[in-house]
């Protein structure tokens, strides 16, 4: 029996660890399935999801160069299909309306540029506030000789 990357086999969970599990796949070929391939959701303890003799069906995922056998026990499960949900088309012809930006100085004088002066001096000060605070909170925290500096 030739096993190829892709075929779906029959096998025994012969051994449990706790990266995976051993599965024996028949004529003396042994492959692993990794803890992230045997179920859809997160898996913590295999010992929830598999016991020793349980038979599986699994998907030869990879073979290495040194005969390696790599298994996956959820990508072998047949999803049904899903439903086909129909969503509204977007249509990228039809004209949307755009934002305007100002193009040049001129038209960002005015309002603009106060509200801009406003936001940077409460930005300047509540980050000044933010600093001194900070400094008062770590100064006397720091290690290392000596006492306390001013």
């Amino acid at each position: 029996m030739s096993i190829e990357v892709g075929a779906k086999l029959p096998g025994k969970v012969s051994g449990i660890t706790n990266f995976g599990a051993f599965i024996d796949l028949g004529g003396g070929k042994t492959g692993l399935v990794h803890i992230s391939e045997v179920s859809n959701g997160f898996v913590k303890d295999i010992n929830d999801v598999l016991k020793v003799g349980d038979e599986v069906t699994v998907l030869v995922t990879t073979i290495g160069n040194d005969g390696k056998i790599g298994l996956s026990i959820r990508k072998a499960e047949d999803k049904p299909k899903e439903e086909k949900r129909d969503f509204p088309k977007k249509d990228f012809n039809r004209s949307s309306p755009k934002k305007s930006f100002p193009r040049n100085n001129q038209q960002m004088q005015g309002n603009n540029k106060q509200d801009f002066d406003s936001l940077m001096s409460s930005f300047l000060k509540d980050s000044d506030d933010r600093l001194s605070s900070l400094r008062r909170n770590t100064e006397g925290k720091r290690g290392g000789r000596g006492g306390r500096r001013n």
